[in-house]
C-alpha cells in the first residue's frame, strides 16, 4: 500500500478535528445555558464593575455575543428573545425547531446535510440495482462518484455543526472513495478506455 493515501487521510482528520475543537476551545467557560425557541443563549455571569452587583455577558449566539447587562435585565432580555421567536410564522418556528437552526442561512446547511445523506443511499441504491442485473455482485463506478459527493458534503456538514464522531466518520472515507475513483481511472487507461465503461471498481 502506498503511504500518500494514509497521510491524506491523516492530514483530513486532523483538519477536521482542528475545524471543530477550535471555536469550542476559544470559547469561554458560561455559567447559564438558556434556550429561546431554536436558539441557545450562553452567559457568563461577573461582577458589574466591581460594585458587587451581579451582571451577565452574552457569549453566544455570536450576533449577541459581548452584550452585557445587569441581573436585574435578564428577565427583560430573554423576555425580548421570546418576543421575536413568536413573531416569526408558525411554518418557520416549527422548521427551524425542528433541524435545530436559528435562521434560514443555517437552514441551507442541513440542505447540504440532506443532500449528502441522499448522495449516501443513492449509491446503494445504484449498486443494488446494477448487482440485480448483472446477478453479479458489482460496484460500479458512479457508486464511488456518490461517495465521494456525500462524503465531502457530509464532513463540511459536520464540521459546521462541530459534530466530533461525523468528522471521524467522514474524514477517512474521503480518501478512500478519491483512491478508488484513481484507480478506476489508472486501470482504464491500462485498458484503454474510458472510466465510465468500467463496471466493477477496487472495493
Amino acid at each position: 500500500m502506498k503511504p500518500e493515501p494514509v497521510i491524506a487521510m491523516l492530514l483530513l482528520l486532523m483538519l477536521g478535528m482542528w475545524l471543530v475543537l477550535q471555536p469550542t476551545l476559544k470559547r469561554s467557560a458560561y455559567d447559564l445555558d438558556v434556550r429561546v425557541g431554536s436558539t441557545e443563549f450562553l452567559l457568563d455571569r461577573h461582577d458589574d464593575d466591581g460594585s458587587g452587583l451581579t451582571a451577565y455577558t452574552v457569549i453566544s449566539p455570536p450576533w449577541f455575543a459581548g452584550t452585557e447587562f445587569a441581573s436585574s435585565e435578564l428577565d427583560r432580555f430573554l423576555e425580548a428573545r421570546i418576543d421575536e421567536w413568536r413573531a416569526r410564522p408558525a411554518l418557520a418556528r416549527l422548521l427551524l425547531g425542528f433541524f435545530n437552526v436559528t435562521s434560514w442561512a443555517q437552514f441551507g446547511w442541513v440542505a447540504v446535510g440532506l443532500f449528502g445523506q441522499a448522495a449516501f443511499f443513492g449509491r446503494m441504491l445504484i449498486q443494488w440495482v446494477v448487482s440485480e442485473r448483472s446477478r453479479v455482485s458489482t460496484v460500479p463506478p458512479l457508486f464511488w462518484w456518490l461517495s465521494l459527493a456525500g462524503g465531502v458534503t457530509l464532513f463540511a456538514y459536520f464540521v459546521w455543526r462541530k459534530d466530533v464522531v461525523g468528522v471521524l466518520g467522514q474524514s477517512t472515507g474521503i480518501v478512500i472513495y478519491a483512491r478508488n475513483l484513481r484507480l478506476i481511472r489508472k486501470q482504464s487507461a491500462r485498458a484503454g478506455g474510458t472510466p465510465g465503461g468500467i463496471k466493477e471498481g477496487m472495493a
